[in-house]
């Protein structure tokens, strides 16, 4: 998907909420009260058991969504997945980490910039899915072996790393 086709949020989404589920509590989960992936921790002031599907995606397309301008869908849907679960500088460090690792110079900040983008456009998409998808299967484990509580986590995580 090259030239002026973008991704879309609307494409994105669905897998996001895939991934994400409905409404969890789980004491283990750092996030607390989740529903649609949205967690208490990130906003304390929402009604989290109430919060209805639409209001998420609203969320979602308001404080996450700023890969419009990535021409490949499937890139896009993975980094959006990605910010979504890490949060936004984790997945876009491990985003330049994919991008040094196909060749392309570009600073590991953590911030989603127009060095970034116009790498994340240059490369071929299929092998930057594949190196984003093993960077995240190697945060994830990094994660589990700093913080063995969360191993309950692993098994879903590196499904969605895969995916």
């Amino acid at each position: 998907m090259r030239g002026d086709v973008m991704a879309t949020f609307g494409k994105a989404i669905g897998t996001v909420l895939e991934h994400e589920g409905g409404y969890t509590f789980d004491p283990n989960d750092p996030g607390g009260e989740t529903k649609w992936g949205i967690s208490r921790k990130a906003y304390p002031s929402l009604d989290i058991k109430n919060l209805t599907l639409e209001q998420a995606k609203a969320i979602y397309k308001r404080d996450y969504w700023i890969y419009g301008r990535i021409q490949d869908q499937d890139v896009a849907t993975k980094i959006f997945d990605m910010a979504v679960n890490l949060g936004p500088p984790a997945a876009h460090r491990l985003l330049q980490t994919a991008l040094l690792a196909l060749g392309e110079t570009v600073a590991v900040d953590g911030v989603f910039g127009p060095r970034t983008l116009a790498a994340t456009n240059r490369v071929n998409p299929e092998q930057l899915l594949q190196e984003l998808r093993a960077e995240a299967a190697v945060y994830y484990a990094d994660t589990v072996l700093h913080n063995p509580a969360e191993q309950k986590f692993l098994l879903g995580w590196m499904r969605r790393a895969v995916s």
